[in-house]
């Protein structure tokens, strides 16, 4: 088990791949990556200042694959490389400016509770990951709406209506597709066990 895993929970899928420091430093340095990919999936929203992306999907998964410290260690990785420059948030860029920028720091936030949940068994049933890809969410949007308003000089009223409405059914199908994967993926994990 490594060190970056909690002491007294399930193991999280990270948990399963060999070694130690070496395997989390990559999978860290992975999950910041994937979510740079998903981030580049872009769809306008009309009437909104923040797009539809993959990086959101990308970072709930990471969270509940990674478990809670590696989750926030590879979102945190992801927000310090972007901020510092690096042109992997949506549409190729970078720098923690503009309206969209609370909800890449919600990420940080969201991979460590995911994570959490996950090493309490929360990605094992679709039901229970349903709930956990839901709070994550609401982690995501509790740092994302503020920073709307802040950077926009939005009401609450208004965030909320350009900064969460228009990705409800957006968010309703990126978590049926974690509640089918990710107890999909332990289900094999549990056949593969057995077989060995």
């Amino acid at each position: 088990m490594s060190s970056l895993s909690v002491t007294g929970t399930r193991p999280v899928l990270a948990d399963l791949v060999p070694g130690a420091l070496v395997r989390d430093a990559v999978l860290v340095a992975g999950g910041a990556a994937l979510t740079g990919v998903a981030a580049q999936i872009l769809i306008p929203v009309p009437g909104s200042p923040v797009p539809m992306t993959g990086q959101t999907f990308a970072a709930l998964l990471v969270g509940a694959a990674l478990g809670w410290k590696r989750g926030a260690l590879s979102m945190a990785l992801y927000l310090a490389v972007g901020a510092a420059g690096f042109g992997w948030f949506q549409n190729g860029s970078s720098g923690l400016f503009g309206a969209s920028a609370g909800y890449i720091v919600g990420f940080v936030l969201a991979g460590a509770l995911v994570g959490a949940l996950a090493g309490r068994g929360g990605d094992r049933t679709p039901l229970r990951t349903a709930g956990t890809m839901v709070l994550g969410n609401l982690a995501i949007y509790s740092v994302g709406v503020p920073w709307l308003m802040a950077s926009t000089g939005m009401g609450l009223s208004t965030a909320l209506d350009k900064g969460v409405v228009p990705f409800l059914i957006g968010d309703a199908l990126k978590i049926a597709v974690a509640a089918a994967l990710l107890p999909g993926t332990w289900a094999l994990v549990s056949r593969f066990r057995k077989e060995s």
